[in-house]
């Protein structure tokens, strides 16, 4: 072990010689908190490789009667396509526009209102009944703990409900 440590061990030479004086090297940054992601999306805000999207509008709102490269879809020719043209598109189903969200939580609150309503008046006007009662022989008197036990009802008894 020894022997390797003196094998291993530095040139005489390197030892005494005077430690040469580096210069600290700094290396121009720009030092921010911001991550990559965030960078990349101050460049590109719609992270769509800058595309230029054209503003939302449902064709179908368009004039049709205007003269378009493509009469169907009321486009044309070149015109960029909007990223959401699935749901643009003149094909698309509605255009959502019926009522604002406000008067549509006052369809639904309605809605629920009217639901639990019935709910509540139905409880009260048709209350729920066993539609055959229960009775024992004996009205379980031993099982229930003796002739001081609040018993079950024998056979002919008239529920208690009547």
């Amino acid at each position: 072990m020894l022997s390797r440590r003196i094998a291993a061990a530095r040139p005489l030479t390197r030892a005494l010689a005077p430690a040469i004086v580096r210069r600290p090297q700094f290396i121009q940054q720009a030092r921010t908190a911001m991550t990559e992601a965030e960078r990349l999306e101050l460049e590109d805000p719609n992270m769509n490789g800058g595309y230029i999207n054209p503003p939302l509008e449902n064709l179908g709102n368009r004039d049709p009667y205007g003269d378009y490269w493509d009469k169907q879809q009321r486009r044309n020719y070149g015109e960029p396509v909007h990223e959401d043209h699935d749901i643009l598109g003149r094909l698309s189903l509605h255009d959502y526009d019926h009522f604002t969200p406000g008067w549509g939580a006052v369809l639904l609150g309605t809605f629920v209102a009217t639901v639990f309503g019935l709910v509540g008046v139905m409880s009260i006007v048709h209350p729920d009944k066993v539609s055959v009662p229960k009775t024992y022989e004996d009205g379980l008197e031993a099982e229930l703990g003796g002739p001081l036990a609040v018993r079950a009802r024998k056979h002919g008894e008239e529920p208690s409900w009547k």
